[in-house]
C-alpha cells in the first residue's frame, strides 16, 4: 500500500509539473472555453426552465390538480412537494450492509482466513427459542433489593469472578438511560475489530516473507432486543456469519442489562459472556463493548470525536450517503473519547 501511494504521488507529481509548464501558453485559450461554457450552460438553463416546462404541460397539469381535487396547479405542487422530498430521500438512501460488504471485498476480507470469526451454522428456526435469563436468574431480587449500592455492586461482581468467559458491569442509570435513547432509535450497527490478514501466496511474490501478515478489521453486527420488562440483550454476531444466516445467526457475544433496580437503586446490572467454540476472545469483547459504549453515547456527547460518533450512527440508521466504513473503523480506532 505504502508503494502504491509513493506511486500515485510520483504520477502527480509529474502531472503537476507538466500543468505548469503548459499554463501560460493555453491560458488565454483556456479562459475563451470556460466563456463559452458559462455562456452554453446559461442557454441551457434558459431553454429549460420550469416556466418554460409548466407552460409547456400547462393543460396536462391543470387536469391532474382538478382531477385530485385542487383548484390551482400551485395547490398541487404544494401538496405533492412533501411526496417529492420523500421520494428524493428514499432515493438517495444506500444499504449500509452492502456497503460494509463491498469495502470487505476492497480489503480482501475473505471468510476463509483462519484468523476471522468462522461461521458455525444457524440457529435452528424449529427449535424453541430458551428462555431468557432474568436478574433472578443471578441474584435474587427479593434479597437484595434492600441492600445499599455497594453492597448491590460487591455481590454482583463476585457473582462472575470465577468464570474466565465472562463480563460484568455496574452501570448508572443515567448513562443506560443515555444509550436506550439511541438503541432505541438505532437497534443495529457494525464495529471493527482489529484482525491480522494472511496475504496470499500470489500477494506474497517479490515482497518480504516478514510481511506475510498485515492488520486489517473484521467487522462485526450488533443487535438491540428487549427480551423482557426489565431486561435488554446486545447481541454480536460476525458480519459473515450476519449476512450468510440473516435472523438465524448465531451470537458469539451477548450482553444483558438488568434494569430491576433502575428506579430504587439508579444502577443497571450488567453481565456478558463469550461462546466457547468461538475464535473471539475475551479482550476482543472488551473492545466490542468499550465501542458499543461510545458510538451510543455512553460517554458523553460534548465532545467533536462523541459527536462524531453518534452523527455515524445515526446515518447508518438512516441510510444516509454520510456513512463511511473508513471513517467508522478511524473513530472506533481513535483514543479520543
Amino acid at each position: 500500500m505504502v508503494m502504491s501511494l509513493v506511486n500515485r504521488n510520483v504520477a502527480r507529481i509529474l502531472r503537476n509539473q507538466t500543468r505548469k509548464a503548459s499554463a501560460i501558453s493555453v491560458s488565454s485559450f483556456v479562459q475563451q472555453q470556460q466563456q463559452q461554457r458559462q455562456q452554453e450552460q446559461s442557454l441551457r438553463i434558459k431553454n429549460y426552465s420550469t416556466e418554460a416546462l409548466e407552460h409547456k404541460y400547462h393543460e396536462k397539469l391543470v387536469q391532474k390538480a382538478k382531477a385530485q381535487g385542487f383548484e390551482s396547479i400551485d395547490l398541487l405542487k404544494e401538496n405533492l412537494k412533501s411526496e417529492i422530498e420523500d421520494k428524493k430521500r428514499t432515493l438517495n438512501r444506500i444499504d449500509p450492509l452492502q456497503e460494509l460488504a463491498d469495502y470487505e471485498q476492497r480489503m480482501k476480507m475473505a471468510s476463509n482466513n483462519a484468523k476471522m470469526t468462522q461461521p458455525r451454522g444457524p440457529v435452528d428456526a424449529a427449535a424453541s427459542p430458551a428462555p431468557f435469563k432474568t436478574l433472578d436468574s443471578f441474584l435474587k431480587l427479593e434479597k437484595i433489593k434492600d441492600l445499599s449500592k455497594q453492597e448491590i455492586e460487591f455481590l454482583w461482581r463476585a457473582r462472575w469472578a470465577n468464570n474466565n468467559q465472562a463480563l460484568n458491569a455496574v452501570v448508572p442509570a443515567t448513562v443506560f438511560d443515555q444509550m436506550s435513547k439511541h438503541f432505541k432509535a438505532v437497534p443495529t450497527f457494525v464495529l471493527p475489530l482489529p484482525r491480522e490478514i494472511k496475504a496470499e501466496a500470489s500477494d506474497l511474490q517479490g515482497n518480504n516473507a516478514n510481511d506475510s501478515d498485515s492488520q486489517g478489521v473484521e467487522l462485526h453486527y450488533i443487535q438491540w432486543q428487549v427480551a423482557g420488562p426489565t431486561t435488554v440483550h446486545c447481541i454480536i454476531t460476525s458480519l459473515a456469519e450476519y449476512k450468510l444466516h440473516k435472523e438465524y445467526a448465531k451470537p458469539h457475544t451477548t450482553f444483558q442489562f438488568h434494569t430491576d433496580l433502575a428506579q430504587d437503586k439508579r444502577i443497571v446490572l450488567m453481565n456478558g459472556h463469550v461462546e466457547k467454540d468461538v475464535n473471539v476472545s475475551l479482550q476482543d469483547a472488551q473492545l466490542l463493548l468499550l465501542n458499543i459504549q461510545r458510538f451510543y453515547g455512553a460517554m458523553g456527547e460534548e465532545t467533536i470525536p462523541s459527536k462524531q460518533r453518534l452523527q455515524l450512527l445515526h446515518d447508518f440508521g438512516s441510510g444516509s450517503t454520510n456513512f463511511s466504513v473508513e471513517k467508522l473503523i478511524s473513530l472506533a480506532q481513535s483514543m479520543d473519547i
